[in-house]
């Protein structure tokens, strides 16, 4: 199996660079889909939740209304940690098995671990590759607002909430610039893919019998 991390900041096109991955026929693991998961009704980080910031944040049919929520969480740090002590453990978890789920499937698959917040979440899995997706800030903040609605100031708290890029690219073996047009973003995750799978087979040329 070989593992790719990948990661970057909202809007700077890891979506695209994933669903390219895929194409190709990579296994493609999304960490927000799975911090949904890790929430649902009946789950015990849920359960922690509630214990934690009360049970304001639950709907009437029981799930996290995730907006009540963000409005505790967003603007308070200490307020957030506590979330993330709760959610990042479980997903971590729920991850490692799928992974391990996708290594007993195919041996040789090229799995794609999309975690947006895989610096400030400090993932500990075992990558064969970090990649990082890159935009500068202005076409971060733009795309938040022409393709999500937000307002710009919105979006500017959104884009400098999280991890600096000089955070992220420090940790990246491959940076994917999405500053560009569509086609330079998918020639670039293109020839990623060709890199991988020239190292998967000077990998298997390489073990003994």
């Amino acid at each position: 199996m070989y593992l790719i991390g990948l990661t970057g900041g909202i809007a700077s096109g890891k979506s695209t660079v994933a669903r390219r991955l895929f194409e190709h026929g990579a296994v493609h693991i999304d960490a927000d889909q799975l911090a949904r998961k890790v929430v649902e009704p009946g789950t015990p980080a849920l359960a922690a939740i509630v214990e934690a910031f009360g049970s304001g944040v639950l709907r009437a049919d029981g799930s996290l209304d995730r907006t009540k929520l963000g409005t505790i969480v967003f603007a308070d740090h200490e307020q957030l940690a506590r979330l993330n002590a709760i959610v990042h453990p479980a997903v971590r978890e729920l991850s490692g098995r799928l992974i391990a789920k996708a290594e007993a499937d195919d041996p040789d698959a090229v799995v794609v671990y999309d975690v947006p917040l895989l610096v400030e979440a400090q993932v500990d899995h075992p990558f064969d590759l970090i990649v990082v997706t890159d935009a500068p800030r202005r076409a971060q903040v733009a795309r938040l607002v022409e393709e999500r609605g937000l307002d710009p100031a919105h979006a500017e708290a959104r884009v400098d909430a999280q991890a600096d890029r000089e955070a992220r690219t420090a940790i990246a073996d491959v940076v994917i610039d999405t500053g560009g047009t569509l086609a330079h973003t998918m020639s670039q995750a293109d020839a990623l893919w060709a890199r991988v799978r020239a190292e998967q087979r000077a990998k298997g040329s390489a073990r003994p019998g």
